[in-house]
């Protein structure tokens, strides 16, 4: 029989930063990541400025300031006259530390991290190992069963399991979480395109025929995103690639010379976007955080951001019950109570964002139900610096800052 304090399950921010801050703690920690590597295509790539603070507190920045990163500070968006870009938030202008957000892939992240945390004699990380189901005695979670990529079993008994494994999480599977739903009117499309010297810089907005788009700058290329109509990807697909590129140009005039630049549909990878949340978030002996607990939409990109924040407040809350052997429901509650006001807040900005802006332009019609409401917010923006600083902030650090266990710090 296999035993630990804290069962890990998943190895994504969240379940990384946890596991750190756990075994720096000296707490027992084994984390489970089912993939043999971090490497993913197209997954979330900011770092935004709470977790670069956090890095800084746990000693790593300067180990992340060497890996090679793009730093974001301007979100610009087609509000002016004839679509013209403006500026709805500026993060370069928080006076603050780190008032950029870092575009580093997120294999680097979770790598450093991953090797920092096997410097701690409490931590121990097992790739190619996925959790199958839970064990379960007298109504408490008490580990996992597991399986690895050669097909070998087993049991992993723990004091906590924390879910981590994002919204396909075993976890989801327990009706008495219950999981609620919100209606996503799109979903989206990644693929790269080549970036040009002369090109905009920072996060970048546009808008086309039926579809929004959002590119990130990340040097030599920007990493794209189309949002498209829910449930609509098979149908637009056999329109054919060069119809979407030619309307992808027609929206972003810009990127008119790169209108061939993709060469085949196995190019452009979908994202199946949901919103929604779990009504509780734990059990006796099992805690859900990050994307398990609540599965964000990619409005505002702050989901990594979210998720290491929970990490974060989980370590605070659950470092002493750990450390006394002993996790009550008291104790995972806590993390519960800490971090729903800040996901549902989200969430329901999300949601407007949703039915003011990008369901309007997906069925045709204008934002906010009135170009001249668009006009309007675009000269909001231009002339209050207060009002561009309030979008800053949220997409730096969210509606509440987490600070981690004194023990954890270096």
């Amino acid at each position: 029989m296999e035993r630990t304090t804290c069962c890990v399950v998943g190895g994504g921010p969240a379940g990384m930063v946890l596991g750190l801050l756990l075994a720096r703690a000296g707490v027992k920690v084994t984390v489970l990541e089912k993939h043999g590597d971090f490497l993913r295509d197209f997954r979330g790539d900011t770092v935004h400025p709470s977790t670069l603070a956090l890095l800084d507190e746990l000693g790593l920045a300067a180990r992340f300031a060497r890996l090679p990163q793009r730093r974001v500070t301007t979100v610009q968006l087609p509000l002016g006259p004839d679509r013209s870009l403006v500026t709805v938030a500026d993060i370069g202008a928080l006076r603050d530390t780190y008032n950029y957000i870092a575009m580093v892939p997120q294999r680097d992240l979770l790598n450093l991290l991953a090797d920092e945390a096997r410097r701690e004699p409490f931590f121990s990380v097992r790739m190619s190992t996925e959790a199958t189901s839970f064990l379960v005695e007298r109504g408490r979670v008490t580990g996992v069963r597991y399986r690895t990529s050669d097909g070998r079993t087993g049991e992993l008994r723990a004091t906590l399991t924390v879910a981590c494994d994002g919204r396909g999480s075993l976890a989801r599977s327990l009706p008495e979480l219950g999981l609620r739903r919100f209606t996503c009117p799109m979903d989206a499309w990644w693929f790269r395109l080549p970036r040009r010297e002369g090109d905009p810089r920072g996060l970048v907005g546009g808008v086309g025929d039926r579809f929004l788009t959002a590119m990130i700058d990340r040097g030599d290329y920007w990493q794209c995103a189309a949002l498209i109509p829910k449930g609509t990807d098979s149908r637009r697909r056999a329109a054919g690639l060069e119809r979407f590129m030619a309307d992808f140009t027609a929206a972003v005039p810009w990127l008119e010379d790169r209108e061939h630049a993709l060469r085949s549909w196995d190019e452009v990878k979908l994202l199946d976007v949901r919103l929604d949340r779990l009504r509780r978030w734990h059990r006796p002996g099992l805690l859900c955080i990050g994307d398990a607990a609540h599965a964000m939409s990619p409005v505002f990109g702050i989901g990594i951001n979210l998720a290491v924040e929970d990490a974060v407040a989980a370590a605070r809350y659950l470092v002493q019950p750990l450390r006394g052997g002993a996790v009550g429901l008291q104790d995972v509650r806590a993390v519960q109570r800490r971090r729903w006001p800040t996901t549902a807040l989200t969430q329901a900005l999300q949601r407007i964002a949703h039915a003011r802006v990008i369901e309007p332009v997906l069925a045709g019609r204008p934002p906010f139900g009135d170009p001249r409401r668009a006009q309007r917010m675009s000269e909001l923006l231009t002339t209050s610096r207060w009002l561009n600083r309030v979008p800053a902030y949220f997409l730096a650090y969210g509606a509440v800052r987490e600070r981690p266990p004194t023990a954890s710090v270096r």
